[in-house]
């Protein structure tokens, strides 16, 4: 190892990164073709990183995965550049012509992820990258990208110790696709084929996440799709479309709850058809009876119910009677109140 790089690697390990970045910079100056540029750039970047200017350093760094993917310092620039990239990725912004941090650098997050996968193909290295990748759309709510990047880590990584992360995260990025019964439901579809295959490969994991109660998620998803396309059609006035919406609706979903609003209105939907198309429709008055059964009314059976018997009326003007010759004592006696006293009325003998 040249001296001088030696001089640059004691200074950065004792916290003098600025003496390291000067000591890199002056040997790959004065060694255009020299043999330790390789170590010389990974040294300089490092310096760059320890001065807080990570922009910088992934320039040096990206000198020695194009030059020199064949020396020892490949991996170790690769590594450095991951580190910045996560960084990115969790919010870490770029600075404002060396000033302010708030220039968003989350599309060079994603790039250097997908170098990092490209140049180091199945490496840990890259299985890191691929993950910090799909969690980055996660996180961000790009759904569709997030289950792209999952769906192709599972596929190169399939032993990896992040496989079932990566399964359980596909699954939730295709159900949160489907944004409600007004929009598309291709995400449901696939979010049910990935949910029946994680039950097939592993049972364990798929009942520890509730897979049965996600599907039955998604089953309602679903059938309040077929039932929002099938009142769509009735409202702009095409009963046929709304007929067979609601025929499909009720053979593929039968135990839904949408099934159950559907029953309600296929009968008014079915008496506005042409009479040869009502022909060909199902009997939906059968279909309800056999799949959520009617309600019927209680035949009488001869049998009066049971009365209540009514409280004797009482007089409150009634008194009190003596049983017998029994006499009511004093006090139990109710006495009329007396008459208020009148004046007697005189008469023409009698004085005033």
């Amino acid at each position: 190892m040249d001296e001088q790089l030696q001089q640059a690697r004691v200074a950065l390990a004792n916290g003098d990164a600025a003496r390291a970045l000067n000591l890199s910079e002056n040997f790959l100056e004065n060694n255009p073709l020299g043999q330790g540029r390789a170590l010389a750039s990974l040294i300089q970047g490092d310096a760059q990183l320890a001065l807080g200017n990570e922009y910088k350093a992934l320039f040096a760094y990206e000198d020695v995965a194009r030059r020199h993917s064949s020396s020892t310092s490949f991996i170790p620039a690769l590594e450095r550049e991951y580190e910045i990239a996560k960084a990115y990725a969790y919010g870490l912004r770029k600075r404002f012509i060396g000033t302010f941090r708030w220039i968003d650098a989350g599309d060079d997050a994603q790039e250097i992820f997908i170098r990092i996968q490209e140049r180091l193909p199945g490496s840990e290295l890259a299985e890191k990258a691929g993950m910090e990748l799909a969690d980055y759309y996660f996180r961000i709510r790009d759904m569709p990208l997030a289950a792209d990047a999952y769906d192709l880590f599972v596929q190169n990584y399939p032993r990896s110790k992040r496989v079932n992360k990566a399964k359980l995260r596909l699954i939730y990025s295709y159900y949160a696709q489907f944004k409600g019964p007004q929009y598309d439901a291709s995400g449901l579809r696939e979010a049910t084929s990935r949910l029946k295959l994680l039950q097939a490969d592993d049972p364990a994991l798929a009942q520890q996440i509730g897979a049965e109660a996600l599907l039955v998620r998604v089953y309602e998803s679903e059938a309040a799709k077929l039932l929002n396309d099938a009142r769509w059609y009735q409202s702009m006035g095409d009963f046929i479309s709304t007929e067979l919406t609601l025929r499909s609706l009720v053979k593929r979903f039968p135990k839904s709850i949408a099934t159950i609003e559907a029953l309600q209105i296929a009968p008014g939907v079915v008496a506005k058809l042409p009479e040869n198309v009502a022909k060909g429709c199902p009997n939906y008055a059968d279909l309800q009876s056999a799949l959520i059964g009617t309600p019927k009314m209680a035949e009488p059976n001869g049998v009066a119910p049971d009365g209540v018997a009514p409280l004797p009326a009482v007089s409150e003007t009634s008194s009190e009677k003596p049983v017998g010759n029994a006499a009511l004592p004093p006090e139990d006696v109710v006495k009329a109140p007396a008459p208020p006293p009148t004046e007697p009325t005189p008469t023409p003998d009698q004085p005033k």
